[in-house]
C-alpha cells in the first residue's frame, strides 16, 4: 500500500456502520461479550495450578479449574510480537510488530485488528493497561479500534515515552488521546476504569468486547506493601522445596510473585463483579499472557528450559484458560495439541459473528471445532515462532544488526519437536529440558520441519524487515511527542537510560501527510520534567522504590537533518530545548538528530522531539 495511503486505510479500518451501531442491543442477547487478560511477563510456571508452590494465585487457580485450558500453546518469546499476533491473527514478520523497541514495535496500519472488527460487528470496544503496538498515529489504541482506551506508551510504566517518573502509583495514563492522573495502583486502577466502563455497556443492554492487558509483573517490580507481605509469607514458607537463592535474586522473585497476587487479586474482583452484573455466564473470559517467565528458571519452570526472549519452550509456551459458562466450548478440560496465539481471533471470530474485510489469510486456526468437540487441534500441525531480536549495546543501525529478522532466528514446532535457529533438534517427550540435540540422529524429522521453515520464510521474508512510519501533520495528532524508543534498530526506550545519559543515537522513519511548516522541539528530558538541557536530575525516592540519580550530559550544539535540510542551534545553559522550523512536502523521509558537545563531538541524539505542525 503507498505510505500515503496509510492514514486513509486506517481511516476506513475504524469506521462503524449506522447499521451495526443501531443493531448492538439485538446482538447483545445472541452473541456473546468478550474479555481477554494477558499478563506481563508471567510464564507457564508462574501459577498455583502449574504447580509452582510459591505462587499466591488462588483466583487463577480456580480459573483454570473451571476452564478449557489449552496445554500446548505457545506465543511469541517477547511481548511486542505476541500482542500483535492476538490482536491480528497473524505471524509478527506479516503484521510488522516484530520487537519491543527499535522501531520495531508498529502494528501495520492498514491491517485490520481484533478491536476494528468487534466495533465493525457491532460490540462497543476497551482497553485498560498495557498497548506496546505504537505510541503514535496511526498506531495508538484510539487509532486501532478501540472506543475506550486507558494506557500508556511503550513497553512498560516508566518506560522512556511515558510520563516522567510515573512508578505504578498515582501514575499518569492516557486517556482517549489526553494524558490524566489516576489514583491507586496500576493493576488495581486498570481493573476499576475497565469495571466501571463495563457496568455502563451492561446497563445500556450493549455487547462488549474488553481487552485488559496488566503491565504487571513487568519490572520494575513495584508493588503494594501487602502483596509483597503476603508472598514473603508465602515463599518462605516452601523455600525448602525451591532452589537456593542469592538475596537480591530472592528479593525480586517475592516482588515478582506479590506483583502477581495483586492480579490475581483483580480477576477475582473482575469475576464477582461479572456475577453481580448478571453477565458472568454470557462472557467470554480468556486468560493468558504474553511470554515465558522472567524469573522462572531460577526458581520454579515448571519442568521447562528457558524464559523471556529465548526459544526454549520456556520462552513462549503460556498458559491459555478459556472460560464460558453457557457458551458452546464443552466442560472444563485439558486440551493437548499445538496451538497459538494467533489462534484466538479466528476463534471468537466464529463464536461472535465477525467477518473480517479483507486478505491477507489468517494464520491462526479457529479452535471452536476443537471446544465443541466436534474435532481435535490437527495432529500434524506445524508452526513458526520468530522474532526480532535486542539490539543491546548497538549504537548506531548497521545491516548486520541484531534486529534484523532473518530466517535463521525461528523456531519450528511439530507434534513433540522443536528445531531452533536450524541447528537444534529437541524431542520433548524423550527431553523436556531440552538438553539433547537430536538433529543428527533423526535427519528426516529435521528435513521436514526445514522444509516448513523454508517455505514459510518465504512468504514472510518480503514484509518481515518492512519499515512502518509514524505520520507527522495530521490532525488527530498535532502537536506530537516522538521518543528515542522509536529509533531505527539501537535500544534506548528506558527513562533509566536518559538518567544515564546512554550514548546512542539513530533516526525516525516518519511521513509526513501534510505540506507545511512544522516545528521540531529537541530536548533531551521531557517538558513535564522541568529539567534543562544540561541539567543531571535528582535522585527521586518513589512510592515502592527509588529512581536513581542521573548524569549530566555537556550539551552545547543542538542539530537536527530531515530530509535534505540541515540545522544547528547553539544550546546555552538555561535552555531547556532546541527548537527549529522547517518548510516540508508531503511524503517519507528520515528524521536525525544529533547533540554535540563544546568541540561539537557528537553526544548522543535527542531522546525526545516535540512536533507541530504550524
Amino acid at each position: 500500500m503507498p505510505q500515503l495511503a496509510l492514514a486513509g486505510a486506517a481511516a476506513e479500518l475504524h469506521s462503524v456502520s449506522t447499521k451495526a451501531q443501531e443493531g448492538r442491543t439485538a446482538m447483545s442477547a445472541e452473541r456473546p461479550n468478550v474479555i481477554l487478560i494477558i499478563t506481563d511477563d508471567q510464564g507457564y510456571g508462574d501459577l498455583g495450578c502449574h504447580g509452582n508452590p510459591a505462587a499466591c494465585t488462588p483466583q487463577l487457580d480456580t480459573l483454570h479449574a473451571q476452564s478449557v485450558r489449552f496445554t500446548d500453546f505457545h506465543a511469541a518469546p517477547m511481548c511486542t510480537p505476541t500482542r500483535g499476533q492476538l490482536l491480528t491473527g497473524l505471524d509478527a514478520p506479516r503484521n510488522g510488530a516484530v520487537n519491543v523497541s527499535s522501531g520495531r514495535t508498529l502494528l501495520r496500519a492498514d491491517l485490520p485488528t481484533i478491536a476494528d472488527l468487534f466495533r465493525a460487528g457491532g460490540y462497543r470496544t476497551g482497553l485498560f493497561g498495557k498497548w506496546h503496538l505504537g505510541d503514535n498515529y496511526p498506531y495508538r489504541p484510539q487509532d486501532r479500534g478501540f472506543e475506550e482506551s486507558l494506557w500508556f506508551p511503550s513497553s512498560h510504566i516508566s518506560s522512556l515515552p511515558d510520563y516522567w517518573e510515573n512508578d505504578y502509583f498515582d501514575d499518569v495514563y492516557c486517556h482517549n488521546g489526553t494524558r490524566q492522573r489516576q489514583q491507586g495502583y496500576c493493576t488495581e486502577v486498570f481493573f476499576s476504569e475497565a469495571m466501571a466502563w463495563t457496568a455502563d455497556r451492561v446497563s445500556a443492554g450493549e455487547p462488549f468486547f474488553l481487552y485488559l492487558p496488566t503491565n504487571a509483573p513487568h519490572a520494575p517490580l513495584f508493588v503494594p506493601t501487602g502483596d509483597r507481605q503476603a508472598a514473603e509469607d508465602a515463599f518462605r514458607r516452601v523455600e525448602h522445596e525451591l532452589p537456593e537463592l542469592p538475596p537480591t535474586q530472592r528479593a525480586a522473585i517475592v516482588r515478582f510473585l506479590a506483583m502477581i497476587r495483586n492480579v490475581d487479586t483483580q480477576v477475582g474482583r473482575l469475576r464477582e463483579f461479572l456475577q453481580e452484573q448478571g453477565v458472568e455466564r454470557d462472557t467470554i473470559l480468556i486468560f493468558m499472557t504474553d511470554n515465558g517467565s522472567t524469573f522462572g528458571p531460577l526458581y520454579y519452570n515448571a519442568g521447562m528450559r528457558g524464559k523471556k526472549c529465548e526459544l526454549w519452550e520456556g520462552g513462549h509456551r503460556v498458559p491459555c484458560f478459556f472460560h464460558w459458562p453457557h457458551g458452546d466450548i464443552g466442560p472444563p478440560r485439558d486440551i493437548a495439541g499445538l496451538t497459538q496465539v494467533q489462534d484466538i481471533l479466528p476463534t471468537l471470530m466464529d463464536y461472535c459473528g465477525l467477518e473480517r474485510p479483507h486478505s491477507p489469510a489468517l494464520d491462526g486456526i479457529s479452535l471452536a471445532p476443537v471446544l465443541r468437540g466436534e474435532t481435535a487441534v490437527p495432529e500434524d500441525r506445524m508452526i513458526a515462532v520468530n522474532y526480532s531480536r535486542m539490539p543491546g549495546d548497538a549504537d548506531y543501525p548497521s545491516p548486520d544488526n541484531a534486529s534484523v529478522m532473518r530466517r535463521e532466528g525461528a523456531a519450528v514446532l511439530w507434534k513433540r519437536w522443536r528445531l531452533l535457529e536450524d541447528v537444534a533438534l529437541y524431542d520433548l517427550d524423550a527431553d523436556p529440558q531440552q538438553q539433547e540435540n537430536v538433529i543428527e540422529q533423526h535427519p528426516d524429522v529435521a528435513a521436514h520441519m526445514r522444509g516448513y521453515l523454508d517455505e514459510w520464510w518465504s512468504d514472510v521474508a518480503p514484509l518481515a524487515n518492512e519499515v512502518q512510519h509514524i505520520i507527522i501533520g495530521n490532525d488527530a495528532e498535532n502537536p506530537m511527542m516522538l521518543s528515542a524508543c522509536e529509533w531505527r534498530d539501537v535500544f534506548v526506550d528506558q527513562q533509566r537510560q536518559v538518567r544515564i545519559a546512554e550514548r546512542k543515537n539513530s533516526y525516525w522513519h516518519l511521513l509526513v501527510e501534510q505540506p507545511g511548516r512544522y516545528t521540531f522541539e529537541l530536548r533531551r528530558w521531557p517538558r513535564e520534567s522541568g529539567l534543562k538541557m544540561q541539567d543531571a536530575c535528582a535522585a527521586t525516592e518513589v512510592t515502592d522504590g527509588v529512581y536513581d540519580e542521573g548524569v549530566a550530559m555537556p550539551i552545547h550544539r543542538a542539530r537536527i537533518r530531515i530530509g535534505p535540510q540541515q540545522c544547528a542551534r547553539t544550546v546555552g545553559a538555561e535552555d531547556e530545548a532546541a527548537v527549529f522550523s522547517l518548510q516540508l512536502e508531503p511524503g517519507p523521509v528520515l528524521l536525525h538528530t544529533w547533540f554535540d558537545d563544546e568541540r561539537h563531538q557528537p553526544l548522543c541524539g535527542a531522546y525526545y522531539v516535540y512536533v507541530s505542525r504550524e
